[in-house]
């Protein structure tokens, strides 16, 4: 009966994390182009470590961005994963300055063996983009003839369940796949308002829909000599054509106009990592990543075409526990740190976002829970331009139990 209750608890949990990720997970300006704001898909362990996560390899964490790391879990345990988060931002340019906060689900995700040590699997709900952002504009027309006011607001997320499988090939190399559900719909409303009296205001609200299925493929190798254990990993995803359509509504006329149809592609991805573990107290970790987005298509055009440039991620972190065997509860105590540098997928931005995290896991006694805590500090923009600087607390419960373990009468 206790199990039939965890389920029904799971269930509703998937359920309604549905509802509550379609909310805005950002206020940035920078989610105005394109896709918005992009998500790295890292469990909340391994953001505190700069999002590393293609080479690692853990019992203790569900790692989606590496499909291959699944047959890492023990094999007579379940394990389910879920975070939230609270982020701070201040934002500033020449036009002034403004501070926002946040505050969302992060993912909802589950692991457990098929057979054995062999064959796993993992399932969940992840964010893949997310729109928020609301800027505000004075001017006026050349000699001061008509003043107005500009607006830019937009909202929307594009969210994801994936379904994942883990084969041990060998005793030391595995291979993995996703396969996504990606859906959700990007609004992006513009407008223009004069102050002046018989002036016309223009309203357009442009609303890209999107759905398709996407596949991430992974691999990794890896051995353990005495107190040493080693993980390389690797990951790739291919080009994929998303179903989609832009609809233009402009609120003078009251016309919906359907502007492309299908004329968006998801970029070609590929990434590699390692990381490195010392008697279950030290880990190291390193990420690499490379997104081709000026070489999928957007809104009809090359991404190229419509501003936009291919990108590199590189991350990497440490995670430490003074004695796992030890008496007192600050020995299994979790410290981690990580940073992480990447570019922005917009020409016209130029600008790397750099961001460094620190985190601590809290074990609890009685079951095998962690309570993983982050704060990450983040900075985009240019000192010239737009600046961007952030806050972001997350908290994840990562709960593993013996589920399929036969109990003696």
């Amino acid at each position: 009966m206790f199990k039939l209750y965890r389920n029904i608890f799971l269930l509703l949990a998937l359920t309604v994390s549905v509802g509550i990720m379609a909310q805005n997970m950002t206020s940035s300006p920078f989610s105005r182009y394109a896709y918005g704001d992009m998500n790295e898909n890292v469990p909340a362990a391994y953001r505190a470590m700069g999002g590393v996560g293609f080479g690692m390899r853990s019992n203790k964490a569900i790692n989606p961005s590496q499909p291959a790391s699944y047959t890492g879990i023990d094999s007579l345990t379940f394990m389910f994963d879920v975070a939230a988060s609270a982020s701070w931002s201040h934002y500033s340019d020449a036009a002034g300055k403004k501070n926002k906060a946040n505050g969302n689900l992060e993912y909802v995700t589950m692991q457990f063996p098929l057979y054995k040590r062999w064959i796993a699997m993992s399932l969940g709900l992840l964010p893949y983009s997310s729109v928020g952002y609301d800027i505000t504009l004075r001017d006026s027309t050349a000699g001061g003839g008509y003043h107005y006011t500009k607006t830019y607001n937009g909202n929307g997320n594009i969210s994801q369940v994936y379904g994942g499988l883990s084969f041990n090939i060998y005793n030391w190399f595995a291979l993995g796949a996703n396969i996504y559900y990606m859906w959700g719909d990007l609004n992006h409303l513009r407008s223009v308002t004069f102050d002046e009296s018989g002036l016309n205001s223009t309203i357009q609200d442009e609303i890209l829909s999107v759905s398709n299925i996407r596949f991430r493929y992974g691999a990794q190798f890896f051995h353990t000599f005495g107190d040493h254990s080693f993980n390389i990993g690797a990951i790739f995803e291919n080009k994929m054509k998303l179903n989609s359509q832009l609809i233009v509504i402009e609120t003078q006329t009251e016309d919906s106009i359907p502007v492309y149809e299908g004329g968006w592609q998801l970029p070609m991805v590929w990434g590699v990592g390692a990381s490195y573990t010392w008697a279950n107290r030290l880990t190291v970790g390193f990420d690499f990543e490379r997104q081709y987005m000026a070489e999928a298509a957007y809104a009809g055009l090359t991404g190229a075409d419509y501003g936009l440039r291919n990108t590199n991620r590189i991350a990497a972190g440490v995670e430490y526990r003074h004695n796992p065997q030890g008496r007192k509860y600050v020995e299994h105590m979790i410290w981690r740190a990580g940073v992480k540098v990447q570019d922005e997928y917009l020409t016209s931005i130029g600008a790397k976002k750099i961001s460094a995290s620190i985190g601590i896991g809290f074990p609890l006694w009685t079951i095998g829970t962690v309570i993983n805590t982050t704060i990450e500090y983040t900075h985009r923009g240019s000192p010239t331009g737009l600046q961007d600087n952030g806050l972001r607390f997350t908290i994840g419960a990562s709960v593993a139990e013996n589920w399929f373990f036969k109990r003696r009468l």
